[in-house]
């Protein structure tokens, strides 16, 4: 049984199935039976996990499991302790309260690549970072979570799922790697 790390380049589709404007998963691994344990939007960047083994994938992405997910986000605006206070949760975003995370601002990390295209810079509006760790990953929730708070995201990479990070892992976008399981276990 496979686990596969993948850095999923900007605007891929985080599937093998063909999609008719942009490329997918099937571009960047010839893996036949893999699937992804949790999805990344097209327009996110980062570490994706993939396996043959469902029920290794169900323990990855379900949020009983306790893997957390750690992003890094380029965001509009700068965050005040405030905005800092509400994105640590729990935080009403209308269809569902998230559960308490951690997020605190960072510098730009000086090892994060090039995103093609370039995310669009503006004079006027300055942009900051943030790194967010969250014990779940609902569909576009990291995204809704700093508009809630008046911080659009401009970029979105996943470093880190569970145990595994692009630092102790490095991978370059389109790239991957099979690694061992037991890492979960010692969780």
């Amino acid at each position: 049984m496979p686990l596969i790390l993948f850095n999923k380049p900007f605007d891929v589709m985080c599937q093998f199935s063909a999609h008719e404007r942009r490329k997918t998963l099937a571009d960047f691994l010839d893996i036949t039976g893999i699937y992804p344990a949790g999805r990344l939007d097209a327009d996110s960047e980062g570490l994706v996990l993939l396996t043959d083994d469902g029920k290794l994938q169900h323990r990855i992405s379900h949020p009983d499991s306790k893997q957390t997910k750690t992003y890094i986000v380029q965001v509009e605006g700068i965050p005040d302790d405030n905005a800092l206070a509400r994105l640590n949760g729990p935080l009403d975003l209308g269809d569902f309260v998230t559960k308490p995370g951690d997020a605190r601002r960072i510098e730009e990390p000086e090892w994060l690549w090039e995103r093609q295209p370039p995310v669009r810079h503006r004079n006027t509006i300055p942009t900051s970072w943030i790194a967010m760790t969250l014990s779940e990953g609902k569909n576009r929730q990291v995204r809704r979570m700093t508009a809630a708070v008046g911080l659009p995201t401009l970029r979105l990479v996943r470093i880190a799922i569970g145990p595994f990070s692009l630092a102790t892992h490095p991978l370059w976008p389109g790239e991957w790697r099979e690694v061992s399981t037991s890492e979960l276990d010692r969780r």
